[in-house]
């Protein structure tokens, strides 16, 4: 029987391992600054230090938060009972698999490769060095969502039948240079995070409809895309991106719409608002039974506690107390061919107008 609502009681952090294991950060790059120290410090997850290529970046941000710079990936590769922590470029992910020690523990950034191509070696890379390796879909842990998968799981909506992903931002792509001459973007880089919790939520689609382009204002390859995911004729999936919309925030959104067949839930990511500084998060949901909007007091962020809940995951599955690996390199994979079918989809040609008939 469905209990009363009580949005306190629902999940919003993963529990913590009882010892864990010393963390080495591989990149250097703003999001190790924005993110991952700020999580492992608030998790209590001790960072034995970080390698970059670029040894005056690893020791500013080493030095930064007091932990060892590497001097070498073999050196990094070398410490004991470590879990690596792999904030590199897509790129660059399968070269720094291959220098782990088989059987290690490791957590690598997103996407998983630039392609699907570039997934399937990690994949291939991952099982041959029985690597124990995630994807750092990290959205699928930020507290907001956590609640409202629990309160899904629950029954407070009934069945999901539609959910709406609807976002005008003004996105600094600036921030991350190495996105310069990159062929795919938007959603490869972005709204893959979207695509991936809408498997999490939904399970994988049938297939997809989607249009990815850039903008005249920049040379980034897109920053524009919509799609529809297709779950036959119950779940209706739809998401509207949009990261030129550079008009002031009082029109900007970056929120989701999730409807049941018995409640609803709306939730505002507020870290894409005014990014990195961004702003507070909102869960609401309408639950079955209710007569109004309810109020999910959130205890964290999307950035920086996502990231620690992602580790809290990693580090428990390493110990034992996790028997699953969420988001490991065999289901991140599906999130990659997810991803791989929109790119297909954006190039092939839409279903054209009939022409108007000859006059008779």
């Amino acid at each position: 029987m469905l209990t009363e609502f009580d949005p306190a009681k629902l999940l919003q952090f993963w529990p913590k391992p009882e010892n864990p294991r010393p963390v080495v950060i591989v990149g250097a790059g703003s999001i190790v600054n924005d993110a991952h120290f700020p999580a492992y410090r608030k998790g209590g997850f001790p960072v034995a230090g970080l390698f970059d290529p670029d040894p005056a970046r690893a020791q500013k941000v080493a030095d930064s938060w007091g932990v060892k710079a590497f001097t070498s990936m073999e050196e990094a590769a070398a410490l004991p009972g470590a879990i690596f922590d792999l904030a590199t470029p897509p790129s660059q992910h399968a070269r720094v698999l291959k220098a782990l020690p088989d059987n290690s523990y490791a957590l690598v950034q997103k996407p998983m490769g630039a392609d699907l191509a570039q997934a399937s070696d990690i994949l291939s890379i991952c099982r041959s060095k029985k690597l124990n390796a995630a994807v750092n879909f990290q959205l699928r842990f930020a507290p907001m969502m956590l609640a409202l998968k629990d309160a899904v799981s629950k029954g407070y909506l009934g069945d999901i039948v539609d959910f709406d992903a609807w976002l005008a931002l003004d996105t600094p792509w600036n921030l991350w240079p190495f996105l310069k001459g990159l062929p795919r973007i938007e959603i490869a880089m972005h709204s893959i995070h979207y695509l991936d919790f809408a498997r999490d939520l939904l399970g994988d689609p049938l297939g997809v409809h989607a249009k990815t382009l850039g903008h005249p204002s920049h040379e980034v390859a897109q920053t524009r895309t919509s799609a529809i995911l297709d779950y036959g004729n119950r779940i209706r999936c739809a998401l509207s991106i949009n990261h030129d919309h550079k008009f002031g925030r009082k029109f900007q959104a970056c929120e989701f719409r999730v409807s049941g067949t018995e409640g609803a839930a709306y939730l505002k990511l507020g870290v894409n608002l005014d990014y990195p500084r961004g702003e507070p998060d909102v869960l609401e949901i309408f639950p079955k039974g209710g007569n109004g909007w309810i109020n999910v007091p959130l205890q964290g962020a999307w950035f920086p506690d996502a990231f620690m809940n992602r580790m809290a995951n990693l580090q428990r599955f390493a110990s034992g107390e996790d028997s699953e690996l969420v988001s490991s390199v065999e289901d991140a994979w599906q999130t990659m061919a997810l991803v791989e079918a929109a790119y297909v989809s954006s190039e092939l040609p839409a279903t054209p107008l009939r022409q108007k008939p000859e006059r008779y």
